[in-house]
């Protein structure tokens, strides 16, 4: 398993502060290096304070893609959709911010494949992936169930896959699209935000049981190659 450093704030607003200037550091790198920057953020409540934090950086946004770690099948504008979320941070200050899918759809493994064709036509590897963790330990949309396997195969090509979470979340009840382990595992740099107890023990836990671990981040956590950043607040 690859270095891992955990940060402890106080409070999710100084994490908040501190994850996004982070991110700053890491995009005006990648533009410095290579003029352009592709980064993967994910959806729900606790990144957003890091986003409003980081959209009021000086950067040069118009040279900047953006896309989700994960989306749910849901249309564009939907309460549900992390794309949604994303382009009210960013697409103001002119970033790109690039969907993996935006509507809903009755075959959710198509849908994966549709999303898998469009990443074809960006940079690869990812400059940054940002992680959040459930409490049922999964990760973007890598989930425990059925789809586990394909979402987690290190053979495969396959960066985006389209999955079913089995139980499906009472919160959001939809199939989603999810960048896969291979996908997330190549990027450039790694970091992960939570907050609270219950999800330091159950990643600490993963990263002892390494890939042998029966939850999502901690198979994600075992096939990473670049040190990782854990940034955690009560």
């Amino acid at each position: 398993m690859t270095e891992i450093e955990w940060w402890d704030y106080d409070d999710a607003e100084e994490m908040a502060a501190a994850v996004a200037g982070d991110l700053r550091f890491v995009i005006q790198s990648a533009l410095d290096a290579r003029g352009d920057a592709i980064i993967a953020l994910p959806g729900g409540s606790t990144p957003l304070p890091i986003y409003a934090a980081l959209a009021e950086s000086e950067l040069a946004w118009k040279r900047v893609t953006i896309i989700p770690t994960d989306d749910r099948l849901v249309p564009m504008g939907d309460k549900l959709s992390n794309i949604t979320a994303i382009a009210k941070a960013f697409m103001a200050r002119g970033a790109r911010v690039y969907p993996i899918t935006s509507d809903a759809a009755e075959d959710y493994r198509a849908a994966g494949q549709a999303a898998d064709a469009r990443l074809r036509d960006l940079g690869w590897p990812l400059d940054l992936v940002l992680l959040g963790v459930g409490e049922d330990g999964h990760t973007a949309s890598i989930f425990p169930g059925d789809d586990l396997a394909a979402a987690t195969d290190a053979k495969s090509d396959a960066r985006v896959v389209g999955v079913k979470p089995d139980p499906m979340p009472a919160n959001a009840p939809v199939a989603r699209v999810t960048l896969t382990l291979p996908a997330i595992a190549a990027a450039r740099t790694l970091t992960i935000a939570v907050t609270g107890q219950a999800k330091r023990d159950l990643i600490e836990q993963a990263i002892e049981d390494g890939a042998k671990s029966p939850h999502p981040i901690g198979k994600v956590l075992a096939a990473a190659t670049v040190p990782i950043d854990i940034h955690w607040a009560p």
